[in-house]
């Protein structure tokens, strides 16, 4: 429903209409790419101290930066750029946004409403490009549908299951003139869950003998961590997370298992498979989960709660499920937990669980040199209490990182999972330090990964953000060698890669650089990497054919 107050009879430009609604809307950041068509705004931008506009170097790295934010901030990060390449460049990092479930507010620049569909010059239907991608797309061809598309986008981007909008503008827009429209204000209209639908579910977890918590990407976006906690300890269950559910639930708490799928635990897989009962916080179990368990093993009981209705049943029958928010569902669990005297015990299946563990893989050096898991156990110890922020970019660095490095607090660990995007980690990282602020923020990359938003180490500078990255080197695209290896006996085409100098790369954009060869020298290098605050990069020269 939406209501409206008194109209203004003062007019503006389109341009100004842009920056105004941004600030009427909270947004104090942008990320962005200037550009023939959208220098209106960038007009406007530059004659106001409200929102502060971060120039990248990449409009992909823009995407990704303002999602970096959003992760931290619970915001919708905004991007800006020009027509034609420059919103092309996007649409990887929107991509990126849809897969996880991030809002983000992306305006383009279009050109005049008079040549759409000419072929004009730096002309690109971003709209239907990214149909498949966002969770809405608006072109604005008439200054009168300005605002309301705007706010409508915002609406879009952050409510529901959360992700990326494009805005579309054409460039008579900028200069049309127009009164500012009433304001708009959207009434929470969303269903709640009946109490005895929770109640329902309640009864089903006392009564299975061996249930389990699986906690995704979902859980972190309701940020209701504290109250997955209250709920897991009060019932003493055993909780799992995908790679997306990381931090959720913390990783050194006695209840965690571990994380499950093709690269996860094998003690966390296993706990799934045996269960009989599963509960699904936020979980999209994708092909990268299913794939190691036979259909039977998931759908006995499987219990879900999401705030997607879409996701429902959508790759596992569902036994019982709730459409809802997960931190409403929680609040009311405990509630009800609180209020009566339950009691469970399931002392047998975690003491089976414990000895699920003894199948987990121990990891062992394949050769005297510096192995992955060896440096990210390091960083992890040496950072623990810092309770720093940390972004991967995509490859076998990024598993790594999963399975060696704990995560203790709800939302520290910022990866792409479902679009596995190479470049996401860098932007991702510098968004993030710009959101956090005082909070250090570390990026673990591979050498392949890092040099595809390489350029934005000149923003790190820009802006002096004390943004740590750490680069696994081993000479090869590590993640696509690994399937090499085993699946076309060892014939790795065009995966042995050239890399630049990484200490003189990092030196031209000024910023101070080292390199590790062997284990001996990582503390002392992590001593001087955080001694400064400022950009720093280490160059790990790990073990070419280690393996995930």
């Amino acid at each position: 429903m939406v209501t409206q107050n008194t109209v203004s009879k003062k007019t503006y430009t389109g341009a100004q209409i842009i920056v105004q609604t941004l600030k009427n809307l909270g947004v104090d950041t942008i990320f962005g790419y200037p550009g023939g068509v959208v220098l209106s705004i960038y007009d406007e931008l530059f004659k106001q101290n409200d929102i502060k506009h971060y120039l990248v170097r990449h409009e992909q790295a823009a995407v990704h930066a303002a999602e970096g934010y959003a992760r931290v901030t619970g915001k919708c990060g905004v991007v800006l750029v020009t027509s034609g390449p420059g919103a092309a460049n996007t649409v990887s990092g929107i991509a990126n946004a849809y897969m996880d479930g991030y809002p983000l507010v992306v305006l383009t620049g279009q050109v005049f409403k008079n040549l759409i569909g000419t072929d004009a010059f730096q002309e690109i239907n971003i709209v239907d490009i990214t149909k498949t991608c966002t969770k809405a797309g608006y072109q604005v061809t008439d200054i009168k549908t300005l605002e309301s598309s705007l706010k409508d986008a915002f609406h879009c981007a952050l409510s529901g299951k959360r992700g990326p909008v494009v805005v579309d503008i054409a460039k008579n827009v900028f200069s049309e003139q127009t009164s500012l429209q009433p304001s708009i204000k959207y009434e929470d209209n969303k269903k709640l869950p009946y109490d005895y639908e929770i109640q329902d579910i309640l009864n089903e977890i006392i009564s299975a003998s061996k249930p389990v918590v699986v906690t995704g990407g979902g859980l972190i976006h309701s940020r209701s961590n504290k109250e997955l906690h209250e709920f897991v300890k009060s019932l003493n269950l055993p909780v799992v997370t995908t790679m997306m559910g990381i931090g959720s639930f913390p990783q050194n708490d006695e209840n965690y298992i571990g994380m499950i799928g093709i690269f996860g635990q094998n003690s966390a897989n296993e706990t799934l498979r045996n269960s009989d009962l599963i509960l699904s916080f936020g979980a999209r179990f994708n092909d990268r989960i299913t794939c190691c368990f036979k259909k039977e093993e998931l759908s006995k009981k499987f219990i879900q709660i999401d705030i997607n209705p879409e996701e429902i049943s959508r790759v596992i029958p569902a036994y019982k499920s709730i459409n809802s928010d997960i931190k409403y569902v929680l609040e009311k669990l405990n509630e009800i937990i609180n209020n009566n005297n339950y009691t469970t015990n399931y002392t047998k299946w975690l003491e089976e669980i414990r000895t699920y563990k003894k199948s987990d893989i121990k990891r062992e050096p394949i050769s005297n040199k510096l192995q992955s898991y060896e440096v990210i156990q390091a960083i992890y110890k040496y950072t623990k209490d810092m309770e720093p922020i940390v972004t991967t970019e995509v490859g076998q660095h990024q598993l790594w990182t999963a399975q060696n490095f704990k995560f203790n607090t709800c939302g520290k660990f910022l990866t792409s999972g479902g679009s596995g995007t190479m470049g996401f980690g860098l932007p991702a990282a510098i968004g993030a330090s710009i959101g956090t602020k005082k909070q250090p923020v570390i990026c673990i990359a591979g050498d392949g990964s890092i040099q595809m938003n390489e350029q934005e180490l000149a923003t790190c500078v820009d802006y002096e953000l004390p943004v740590k990255i750490f680069i696994m080197n081993n000479g090869y695209l590590g993640m696509v060698r690994q399937l090499q290896q085993k699946g076309f006996n060892e014939r790795y085409s065009q995966t042995k890669i050239s890399n630049p100098d990484f200490i003189k790369l990092a030196n031209a954009y000024g910023i101070k650089a080292e390199r590790v060869n062997n284990s001996s020298e990582i503390n002392e290098a992590l001593n001087r990497a955080f001694s400064v605050n400022e950009p720093y990069i280490i160059d790990f020269i790990i073990e070419p054919f280690e393996v995930v």
